[in-house]
């Protein structure tokens, strides 16, 4: 067995492959949100399938919460399954 399939098995086994990509996804928030939304973005967190943004900015959370469907697909997209259900803004 090569060492790929050794710690792809041994995630299975552990099941901690969806922690794994939930921490991906949320250290790739500033790629996937842009520069000026992830400087507003105070506190970011995924717990059960729903995403929780925390803003500094009334401004930012209008734009967001008209962005919520795409920002949740290219999470999901970036993840590799539909690892995000739902977005909270706060």
């Amino acid at each position: 067995m090569s060492i790929l399939d050794v710690l792809s098995e041994y995630k299975r086994e552990m099941n901690i492959e969806g922690k794994l990509s939930e921490v991906n996804i949320i250290s790739r928030w500033q790629e996937i949100a842009g520069k000026a939304i992830a400087s507003r973005t105070t506190k970011l967190y995924i717990r059960d399938g729903i995403l929780y943004i925390h803003l500094s900015s009334s401004v930012v959370r209008s734009e967001l919460m008209m962005m919520r469907d795409s920002i949740r697909s290219r999470m999901n997209e970036e993840a590799g399954s539909e690892l995000i259900k739902e977005i909270v803004l706060r």
